[in-house]
């Protein structure tokens, strides 16, 4: 008995050897029925014992490692670098058989070189006219969009100050009405007996076609196929660059200012809209006027602003 009492115990003893101790576990941490399981130990999270750092204040120390916070880089407007950037075409400008040489940035805008024109020529700004290549310049359109280059020529259409007042006070003077007939004063053009002579003959072979409702630049030929007060070919061009309006017949060719173009008129012919009888007033009183029969009506906007300008249209 005791020999199998003694077999048991040992075999007990040498399965205690192997288990675990897990009474001292129980001994070091007891456990309760309100304790969360236990886990084994991990290392802090740097989030949770490391609080976030603040950005700095101002006025607060640096530290040796501490960077200042980027700041976005404002440059303050250079009065001179516009200056440096813009680019100065020269060319010339004629105005009244006048040259002038001018130097101007190519990126500024017609109106502003009319304001410098102004001071060249005497021509205010709110009059001037500038043509180049054939047609009226914009006021909004810079010179290198109308494609101004060096060397190029612009016309400058326009009349002085002195001019203008000089032409408004001769046409406020009742004095002048007295040389239009009154019985005619309301009639139309086309009615009046001077005039019907002239269009009972009808439109010539040659006349340019005529377009209602429509307006157009002026072509860069001489207007043609019209008729004068005697019934003879007459023929229209516009030099531009010596501010002139030439008159042409069979026979000569008058080369009339444009300064000295006192006013224009014009009416529809009756039956034929799209053309115009034209009056252009050469001196001061409407027996001055020389008239045009058969002019397309869409040139006559065109006619009236490159010969008198901006204050008269």
């Amino acid at each position: 008995m005791e020999s199998a009492d003694h077999g048991a115990n040992g075999e007990t003893a040498k399965q205690l050897e192997e288990q675990p101790c897990a009474g001292v576990d129980a001994l070091e941490s007891p456990k309760s029925p309100f304790s969360p399981p236990h886990e084994s130990p991990k290392s802090p999270s740097p989030s949770a014992t490391c609080p976030t750092e603040l950005p700095k204040t101002i006025g607060e120390p640096e530290g040796e490692q501490s960077q200042p916070p980027a700041q976005p880089t404002v440059v303050p407007p250079d009065p001179i670098v516009p200056e440096q950037l813009k680019e100065n075409v020269s060319f010339i400008v004629i105005h009244s058989k006048t040259k002038y040489d001018v130097e101007f940035p190519i990126g500024d805008t017609v109106e502003q070189l009319k304001l410098h024109l102004q001071t060249l020529t005497g021509v205010p700004q709110k009059l001037q006219k500038v043509m180049y290549k054939g047609g009226l310049a914009k006021d909004e359109k810079t010179l290198k969009e109308i494609g101004v280059v060096v060397g190029a020529k612009l016309m400058l259409v326009g009349s002085k100050f002195d001019d203008v007042i000089s032409v408004l006070s001769t046409a406020s003077n009742p004095g002048q009405a007295e040389d239009k007939p009154s019985s005619s004063a309301k009639e139309p053009f086309c009615k009046q007996k001077n005039h019907k002579k002239v269009l009972e003959r009808g439109p010539p072979d040659d006349v340019m076609p005529g377009i209602l409702n429509s307006n157009e630049p002026l072509p860069p030929c001489p207007l043609s196929g019209m008729l004068n007060k005697s019934g003879g070919k007459v023929r229209l061009t516009f030099k531009m660059e010596l501010d002139q309006l030439w008159i042409g017949t069979k026979d000569r060719t008058d080369k009339i200012p444009m300064t000295s173009i006192k006013s224009i008129v014009s009416e529809p012919i009756e039956g034929q809209d799209q053309y115009h009888i034209m009056g252009i007033q050469l001196g001061t009183t409407d027996a001055s006027r020389y008239w045009v029969y058969w002019v397309p009506a869409q040139y006559i906007d065109s006619i009236k602003k490159a010969v008198l300008g901006a204050w008269e249209t």
